[in-house]
């Protein structure tokens, strides 16, 4: 597919790998987040791993937005750096 005909949908719907996790915030409080490995910049934090889950897709969808307005290169899942 050339690169001209990948828009927001189709990066969209890609298998993006994702990496869950736990950490605690300034006040020791406990909070999840959601890494994209392909995208180095991208992190979805919420209090639970469930609203994580359920709604990282609006950053991402976000974060493609600009990526692509940008011209940005944007690595797909499966491909080498």
């Amino acid at each position: 597919m050339e690169d001209d005909n990948k828009d927001l949908d189709y990066y969209m719907n890609l298998p993006w790998t994702l990496i869950e996790g736990e950490d605690l915030d300034f006040e020791g409080n406990p909070y999840h987040y959601i890494d994209i490995k392909e995208i180095p910049s991208f992190t979805f934090c919420a209090k639970t791993i469930e609203k994580a889950r359920e709604n990282y897709k609006s950053q991402l969808r976000l974060a493609l937005m600009v990526m692509l307005e940008s011209g940005d290169k944007i690595t797909e899942p499966d491909k080498k750096y």
